[in-house]
């Protein structure tokens, strides 16, 4: 589906975008998921990829990661990313087998692999990394003793050791805890701004959307008659109640309620 073009923002950040989408369309498998797909994200930016379930949401995440290639578009890539040297990525959950020993240091040398880190510089990324997220000093002890809040931090610290420009979440807080939520956002809020990251995160998590957003790209169903959903981006600030943004994160707690079908 292809959606009207958002208007163009006389405030628009002069800064290079570190990842741009122009004209994308992507997919898994046979059939493409997304169409007409328009991004520019910046450094010090918080994106939240909102939508209802089987939208997209994942798939627009793994096209920001370079994992799935479009099938037509662009999708630039600042040199300050490296490829993906300076891309950190924090998963839903974790992923490893609970029956394997592992410290917390082997877990978040798992993030450097392929980053062309050497192994004395490791270590101290590793370091500053746990102290970034307020576990530092951990790196011997047992992954598996740490609470699932903890588990968590010990996920987003693996992404940060790559020392990232562009920090890249798929629903990290979905098992967590509303206040253990709530302080995860908060640590993900103070860390992009003090590192200047350029955050991008699929969420339903609606309320930490709204507080934190800079911009919300909303993924929506195919319309009746249509093949392919798309993406509708609204920014924070605009002038008036009603602006892109308010209408854009209105529709998408519809849209998430059942409330409202894509159109």
């Amino acid at each position: 589906m292809q959606l009207p073009p958002q208007a163009t923002d006389p405030d628009e950040p002069a800064t290079p975008p570190l990842l741009e989408l122009t004209d994308v369309r992507v997919g898994r498998g046979r059939l493409p998921v997304l169409d007409g797909v328009e991004l520019s994200i910046r450094a010090g930016e918080h994106w939240f990829v909102v939508g209802p379930n089987g939208s997209g949401k994942s798939t627009l995440l793994m096209t920001a990661l370079g994992l799935l290639r479009p099938r037509h578009g662009r999708v630039l890539r600042s040199p300050a990313l490296q490829g993906s040297r300076h891309v950190g990525y924090v998963p839903q959950r974790v992923t490893l087998d609970a029956a394997l020993p592992t410290t917390v240091a082997e877990f978040l040398a798992l993030g450097l692999v392929g980053s062309g880190v050497r192994r004395m510089q490791r270590r101290v990324q590793i370091g500053a990394a746990l102290m970034l997220v307020g576990l530092a000093g951990r790196e011997a002890r047992p992954f598996w003793q740490h609470s699932e809040g903890e588990r968590q931090r010990l996920l987003l610290a693996r992404a940060l050791a790559r020392r990232p420009r562009l920090l890249v979440m798929d629903e990290p807080t979905a098992s967590l805890d509303p206040r253990t939520a709530e302080d995860f956002w908060s640590l993900v809020a103070r860390l992009a701004e003090d590192e200047e990251l350029a955050v991008v995160c699929a969420t339903h998590d609606l309320r930490a959307a709204a507080r934190l957003a800079t911009d919300i790209a909303l993924c929506t169903l195919p319309a009746p008659g249509e093949r392919t959903g798309g993406v509708v981006h609204a920014r924070r600030g605009g002038p008036a109640p009603h602006d892109d943004y308010t209408i854009a994160f209105g529709r998408a707690g519809a849209l998430l309620s059942g409330a409202e079908t894509a159109s």
